[in-house]
């Protein structure tokens, strides 16, 4: 299984860099095994049936990307540098691992200032990556970070233009609860009230999960055989009452359907041994063809990366060969690609 097997050729102009408004407007393009239907996510209810039940990532995208300045006093005078930096995940120490560019204008031990109210010392150096001690903590830091801070884009948006006070709403979701995620589960953005309203008179059912999606999902696959390749890691929590909710479903013979690839990847990790049972820890779950899904009856998803282990996933959902045939359609259609792009329903044949 080679990692050119998962490539395409994607049009620049079919990446989105802003949502469908309202949410729900987006296009939606049904794959029920190999059988292609064009319709909007507003029709969602349509292709749900009472009993099914959707499976929604409740995380919470903290506003991760932070511009500050490093002060230090010099033979010549005072000097500053621009720092650029990405918040990953917080450790156990209480410091933060982050992607700090250009890391080598800081030393351990100095200050970057990001605001009147905000700065972090570096503390550690570790496989490119810093470790950051802010100064506050708790709720102050939060108030700090949603005013310092800026949603961090995804690598293919952030090229095309800087984030801005939009993006602050338009890359959350509505279900978004747990904060932790430094991108979002962009399948859940095609959410709003009135799909939800029209989702609940159909009777479908809700089960919300948390895997904080971190920065790894971008990361490209460098090896060129895939089932080589070294999944990251992410902490996820499926509770005692979600996997009742979708075991309860399973056995009633009606659908579990996650809302997104961190959605699925979460419930089939805490499914492995065939059922599902309530989980918590850091998953590294990697699903490409050839994978036995225990859990997931189907996926809404939005449209992915070449040569991405999310084209591996919704390969080993559907079959390489139907995916192939989803894409060109999707690409001959101009369907917005992305994060912020259209959706698909796939369900198997």
């Amino acid at each position: 299984m080679k990692l050119s097997d998962f490539d395409f050729d994607l049009p620049e102009d079919l990446i989105a860099t802003r949502p469908a408004v309202p949410r729900s407007s987006a296009r939606l393009l049904v794959a029920q095994g190999c059988n292609i239907t064009d319709a909007g996510v507003s029709d969602l209810p349509d292709w749900l049936a009472p009993g099914d039940r959707l499976v929604i990532n409740d995380t919470r995208v903290i506003p991760a990307r932070l511009t500050g300045a490093r002060h230090r006093d010099t033979a010549q005078g005072p000097m500053q540098a621009r720092i650029e930096v990405t918040l990953l995940e917080p450790r156990a120490d209480g410091t933060w691992s982050a992607l700090i560019k250009p890391l080598k204008k800081v030393r351990i031990g100095e200050e970057i200032l990001f605001s009147d109210n905000l700065r972090a010392e570096l503390t550690a150096v570790a496989d490119g990556q810093g470790a950051l001690a802010f100064n506050l903590t708790g709720d102050d830091f939060d108030r700090a970070l949603n005013a310092a801070g800026a949603m961090p884009l995804p690598p293919y948006i952030a090229a095309k233009r800087p984030a801005d006070a939009q993006d602050k709403s338009d890359y959350q979701t509505v279900f978004a609860r747990n904060k932790g995620a430094v991108a979002a589960p962009t399948a859940s953005l095609h959410f709003d009230d009135a799909l939800l309203e029209a989702l609940a008179a159909r009777g479908v059912g809700f089960s919300f999960v948390t895997l904080h999606v971190g920065a790894g999902t971008f990361l490209p696959v460098k090896v060129e055989d895939v089932t080589t390749h070294k999944m990251h890691a992410e902490w996820g929590r499926v509770s005692a009452q979600a996997a009742a909710e979708i075991a309860a479903t399973k056995a009633a013979g009606n659908r579990v359907i996650p809302v997104g690839t961190t959605a699925l990847r979460l419930i089939e990790t805490a499914g492995r041994d065939g059922q599902i049972k309530p989980w918590e820890g850091d998953t590294d779950i990697f699903i490409y063809p050839g994978f036995r899904f225990q859990v997931a009856d189907a996926l809404m998803t939005n449209f992915h990366l070449p040569k991405s282990t999310l084209m591996m996933l919704v390969s080993a959902l559907m079959g390489y060969e139907v995916v192939r045939q989803i894409y060109a359609h999707a690409i001959e259609e101009k369907y917005r690609f992305f994060s912020y792009g259209d959706a698909s329903l796939l369900i198997p044949g």
